[in-house]
């Protein structure tokens, strides 16, 4: 078995402490910081910057494609796939053809996802601030969520 070390202790704290919305969150977090690195990379023509940040981008995007659960929403979860993909096939042809609108694109699909991933942690946390301050007996079913969106 293989050990990962984190060079930032406090990132490596922030994953393992995260609760799942807050992980995604800070997927859609990296697949922008690393987007907007390898477009940056690509104005400068510094192409190995471009493909390393790139790669990292498109590894993330992966990532969330392959955490989706269908057996939950189907339908949901192809709509969400496609985006995913469009995302993906972005940051592949902005890294391959050098093409600074493709990563555009890319940022512009990823930061609404991002927006309204927010909306849904800040949902999250408020329903769950609010069974925590409901009694016990006025609480339907413990652990459920309802989220509106």
């Amino acid at each position: 078995m293989s050990t990962t070390t984190v060079a930032n202790p406090y990132l490596r704290e922030a994953v393992l402490t995260a609760s799942p919305e807050q992980l995604q969150l800070m997927l859609y977090d990296g697949a922008i910081r690393f987007t907007m690195q390898g477009r940056e990379a690509l104005l400068k023509k510094d192409f190995e910057a471009v493909y390393n940040a790139l790669t990292r981008a498109q590894k993330i995007v992966l990532e969330m494609h392959a955490g989706l659960r269908p057996e939950v929403n189907p339908t949901l979860c192809e709509r969400v796939g496609a985006l995913y993909m469009f995302v993906y096939h972005k940051l592949v042809d902005g890294s391959a053809h050098h093409d600074v609108q493709a990563l555009d694109d890319a940022l512009k699909i990823l930061r609404i996802e991002r927006e309204t991933w927010q909306l849904l942690c800040d949902k999250v946390a408020a329903d769950r601030a609010g069974l925590e301050a409901t009694p016990p007996s006025e609480v339907n079913e413990p652990g459920t969520l309802s989220v509106e969106v």
